[in-house]
């Protein structure tokens, strides 16, 4: 399985926009109920990521103000992204080879496609499980 198998069936890409105010981008998370989103510049370019953990750690814990902060002030930059034809184990390797739990997918020219997760990797391997699971019960105990 290939990291589009798992874009393929979302409506939607969500971003915010690097000039947004930290505030509204934590209700944008709090609404479409995400724990992270990309982040776009004036021009549409994909510029950085930013999650709740962001906003827990460079605003929350430092007592600082998110109505008066910008997303591209706590936005990551340094991307790690994948195309959509990776496979996921590949995903799997370097969300534990980076310590994150999200990766950007991007196709040329600089298309982003959205984010896959660590959640929505292990609904993918618990699925594959019980369908080998299924198998084996199948073939050890067939019906009569």
């Amino acid at each position: 399985m290939i990291v589009r198998d798992i874009i393929a069936t979302r409506r939607e890409v969500y971003s915010v926009r690097d000039d947004s105010s930290v505030h509204d981008a934590a209700q944008f998370l709090r609404e479409k109920q995400l724990r992270a989103v990309g982040v776009m510049d004036a021009a549409g370019r994909l510029v950085g990521a930013m999650s709740q953990s962001d906003i827990s750690d460079k605003v929350a814990a430092e007592n600082k103000c998110p109505a008066w902060m910008k997303v591209s002030e706590i936005m990551t930059s340094q991307l790690v992204v994948v195309p959509p034809e990776t496979p996921l184990d590949e995903c799997v390797r370097l969300m534990e080879k980076h310590g994150i739990f999200h990766l950007l997918v991007v196709s040329e020219p600089d298309v982003f496609h959205g984010m896959i997760s660590v959640q929505d990797l292990l609904r993918v391997i618990a699925s594959d499980e019980k369908a080998r699971a299924d198998l084996f019960e199948a073939m050890m105990f067939p019906e009569r």
